[in-house]
């Protein structure tokens, strides 16, 4: 036999061998949980971490002012994920970094809503964050998934130096007892939880109540949304070089739905109509303006830029990229 014949002979029985191996070799391994519920995305200076607390299963039941068949038509041409508790829906939370300035908006559920949610805490300590370094909790509005958060598993605060920033609207009524007592049964719920989660912060002179024209820290602006409740607010960030940001909070829930049909409500607005009326103008602003988009209720991160479609409007989520450096 050649030399060369030889290297032939040795390299294929090399590659059998190697083969063989492979078809052995096998895992025992079978991932069980997604890895943290966490992104970074970089828009101007600004570093935006989105955090992920979970799913909450909404009904299609909950929407108003459209049919079923609508409806079964826009959810299968997202491939909403439902099962028999009802449509997937990720709560989400937002870190925004300012330089060494930190600012979280929403806090997620902890504890109220059962094992399946309250992970924005720890996806944050995950994200290389110390809860102790936030500045300041700015609350879209006073709905246990947003504000539960507030409280770490032992009661106390999760954001022991920070500041809470609640719409004076939603303070009056989600604060109130005499708002309980006179409240939808569905939602009575909610508000002995809004109060205890506040209540430290408040004890301590760290709950701030805020007007849309007030100055809020680290140039946020807030946004008159109202409609979902009393006193929603969407937060609008400066990211420098032309960028913005816009937060805001619950103004989509049913995304499959709510983009292509603005006028669709859900049955826990506590108007409806000003909530429709509050998705119309920030869709239209959104979306002509090209702004960055973050909803609570959009899937995890999200995300994204607002697009018209006609009428109607899309949702273009965020396309996954390494970071970019901050820029000064």
């Amino acid at each position: 036999m050649s030399p060369r014949s030889k290297r032939s002979l040795t390299a294929l029985l090399l590659l059998a061998a190697t083969c063989a191996g492979s078809a052995q070799a096998g895992t025992s391994h079978t991932p069980d949980r997604q890895v943290p519920g966490v992104y970074h995305q970089t828009i101007g200076s600004l570093r935006i971490t989105a955090l992920f607390d979970g799913t909450v299963a909404l009904g299609r039941q909950e929407m108003a002012g459209v049919d079923t068949a609508t409806v079964t038509r826009l959810l299968d041409h997202r491939y909403v994920p439902e099962n028999d508790q009802g449509l997937q829906t990720a709560v989400n939370a937002f870190l925004i970094q300012n330089g060494n300035h930190l600012t979280l908006i929403d806090t997620g559920t902890a504890q109220c809503f059962g094992p399946g949610l309250g992970q924005v805490l720890g996806n944050l300590r995950a994200a290389g964050y110390d809860p102790a370094e936030v500045d300041e909790v700015l609350l879209t509005h006073a709905h246990p998934d947003h504000m539960c958060g507030l409280l770490d598993t032992d009661g106390k605060p999760a954001y022991p130096t920070a500041t809470v920033w609640l719409s004076r609207a939603d303070a009056d009524y989600w604060l109130d007892p005499a708002s309980e007592t006179a409240a939808p049964k569905r939602v009575q719920a909610a508000f002995p939880l809004a109060r205890k989660a506040v209540a430290p912060y408040a004890a301590s002179g760290r709950l701030h109540r805020f007007v849309p024209a007030d100055t809020l820290p680290a140039g946020i602006s807030a946004l008159d949304s109202h409609g979902h409740t009393p006193g929603h607010t969407s937060y609008n960030v400066d990211a420098g070089n032309g960028q913005q940001l816009l937060v805001w909070g619950d103004l989509v829930h049913f995304h499959a739905v709510q983009f292509a049909r603005p006028d669709v409500s859900f049955e826990a607005d506590s108007n409806p109509e000003a909530a429709i009326a509050s998705r119309r103008r920030m869709l239209a602003e959104a979306a002509d303006k090209g702004w960055w988009v973050a909803g609570a209720h959009l899937p995890f991160p999200g995300l994204g830029h607002v697009r018209r479609e006609g009428e109607a409007y899309a949702w273009v989520p965020a396309e996954f990229s390494p970071l970019s450096p901050l820029t000064p």
